[in-house]
């Protein structure tokens, strides 16, 4: 990456500066190298200077000319001062092109590293609970959980993709008793999902009338533990049903869960754990006979054992957590979940290290904010006002089909649907990716279908572009070839430098689990990609070698949009 050996450089340089007493004697501090917002201030720059002058009381102008006049690195073609004591870089053109040539020439390679090997990251993310559909709400922990699979596989980790779905637990007495009060085997074989989450719905309220359902829901629970055969046969059928129905979503929405742990595969080691608390006296017996572990510094216990001796989600985390890490020897667990289980994932992964099951710092919570409804309303499932994700996709596809067929109208309608599915997907996945994961987002679908804006379709539209002015140029069987000594102008050497910045954005990506770092990025690119279609022929351009170079850097380009795209798990159609 030219970032890395920007900073190497500078470093160098600082070295060679104290080495000859232009500068005072220190260890050099951390400093930031970045591509500034305005390309008119070069492809990077770096607060080196300003650090400095922090660290040593200099004057930040005069450190930075002195940095700016040692750099001597092949690929800096020149380095100025401006602002405060800022340095802007501009990278040498030949770097560039040489950087697009082995680029064109691993295409596989070049954007990834190696500086997760050997290192095993267990991602927990989507975790539905069983007898429900996959709501919309589920999507951001889904899609945010896939994409930084994807990353840390290209930054060279063994991520290990993993659901924890809410398959145990005393919802299963509600629905149990609710299915044995109104439950019709007939309805549930034909619409298992509808019907199983109607019988929730409906216990759920009626139990808000007569609160003594929630006593019969919970003695349900109990039985369902304590192994009755019915409740068992009832559980297992709506098990089987729901992971056929997540499957379903899963494979529309190209996300692929290769480990589905339940809380259920942790029962039989539950009193294990409370035992185990109990004898390291993590945890302590109640007078009413639960079990808690009081968490240092927090007001409020965590409960591991109720006073009737069921088990919790609580305690069944724990089980997970002690399986995750002695399974696959992870050196993180990372939980992708929404804000709102800050606390309570605070006090689990708390118990969890004084149990011994993990050191500090190896689990982390991926947090992130609401997906929310029409008039930013909460989804919520006990009022009915689940939306199904499935209805959600499907209608993204029907309305991405009409974009598909006002932009292409003749292409064949088998064709049109096809497209039309990658384009409505990857609208509603590359909406929720681009903002913040820590950020609330109301659903608006002119957003995400914006041809003209930050959205997939627009993304997917200019790398179809590009790919449509190879296919012209008969390039597609080999990779086009950038000719010797090429010369770009201002336009194409910043599309390219900007192109050449995929494993920067990765990295960076990685550095907080933000995938819209990823998403930003790539919107960048498109933007400079769609000024350069629109600025400069490329098979009409009469000089030889300036063709060859643009038809290099368009493949290069879409190269890296799909590359790009496909990190946060969105296709990139050859045409549109």
């Amino acid at each position: 990456m030219f970032r890395q050996k920007i900073r190497e450089a500078i470093r160098l340089a600082i070295t060679e500066l104290k080495r000859e007493g232009a500068l005072p004697d220190f260890a050099v501090p951390e400093f930031s190298v970045a591509a500034p917002e305005d390309p008119a201030h070069g492809d990077y720059a770096t607060n080196a200077a300003l650090v400095i002058a922090k660290l040593t009381g200099g004057k930040p102008a005069e450190i930075a000319r002195l940095i700016a006049g040692k750099l001597t690195a092949p690929e800096i073609a020149a380095a100025a001062v401006a602002g405060p004591g800022f340095v802007n870089l501009t990278l040498a053109d030949g770097s560039l092109t040489g950087a697009l040539s082995a680029a064109l020439h691993e295409t596989e390679q070049w954007w990834r590293s190696e500086v997760g090997k050997g290192k095993t990251i267990v991602v927990e993310y989507s975790s539905p609970n069983i007898a429900k559909p996959l709501g919309v709400h589920h999507l951001r922990s889904t899609i945010i959980g896939q994409a930084i699979i994807n990353l840390l596989r290209a930054a060279g980790y063994n991520a290990v993709s993993l659901s924890f779905p809410g398959d145990w637990g005393t919802q299963f007495g509600l629905l149990i008793a609710g299915y044995k009060h109104w439950g019709d085997p007939e309805k549930v074989k034909r619409q298992p999902i509808e019907e199983m989450l109607n019988l929730y719905v409906r216990f759920s309220q009626a139990a808000k009338d007569d609160p003594r359902l929630l006593d019969e829901g919970r003695q349900e629970f109990r039985k369902l533990e304590e192994g009755d055969p019915e409740n068992r046969k009832l559980w297992q059928w709506f098990l089987d049903e729901s992971l056929r129905d997540f499957n379903r979503v899963y494979e529309l929405l190209g996300v692929n869960i290769e480990h589905t742990i339940g809380e259920s595969h942790y029962e039989p080691e539950l009193k294990g754990i409370i035992q185990d608390a109990l004898d390291h006296g993590v945890a302590q017996r109640g007078e009413d006979g639960s079990v808690v572990s009081p968490i240092p510094d927090s007001p409020t216990p965590e409960i591991i054992q109720k006073s009737d001796g069921a088990t919790i989600y609580t305690t069944r985390e724990l089980a997970a957590i002690r399986h995750r890490i002695k399974e696959w020897d992870a050196v993180q667990l990372l939980y992708v979940a929404a804000n709102q289980q800050t606390f309570h994932l605070e006090q689990v992964f708390r118990s969890a290290e004084l149990l011994g099951y993990a050191k500090p710092g190896q689990l982390v919570h991926v947090k992130f904010g609401m997906m929310l409804g029409s008039g930013g309303k909460k989804f919520a499932t006990r009022e009915g006002r689940l939306i199904p994700l499935i209805d959600v996709l499907q209608q993204a596809i029907q309305r991405s089909r009409a974009i598909v067929e006002m932009l292409n109208p003749e292409l064949p309608d088998s064709k049109k649907d096809e497209i039309a599915e990658m384009v409505g997907v990857g609208a509603v996945k590359y909406y929720d990716l681009f903002h913040h994961r820590l950020s609330d987002i109301v659903f608006e679908w002119d957003k995400m279908l914006n041809l003209e804006g930050a959205s997939a379709p627009y993304l997917q539209y200019t790398h179809a572009r590009f790919k449509s002015i190879l296919r012209k140029a008969a390039k597609e069987a080999k990779a086009p070839e950038v000719p010797d000594g090429a010369a770009l102008d201002g336009v194409e050497h910043r599309l390219l430098a900007a192109m050449l910045r995929l494993p920067e954005a990765i990295e960076d990506a990685l550095k907080d689990y933000t995938p819209n770092t990823l998403a930003n990025y790539l919107y960048t690119l498109a933007q400079l990609a769609n000024e350069f279609y629109h600025s400069h022929p490329v098979l009409q351009e009469p000089d030889e070698k300036k063709r060859a170079l643009r038809i290099a850097l368009v493949s290069g380009v879409a190269l890296t949009l799909a590359k790009g795209l496909d990190l946060l798990g969105i296709a990139a159609p050859e045409e549109m």
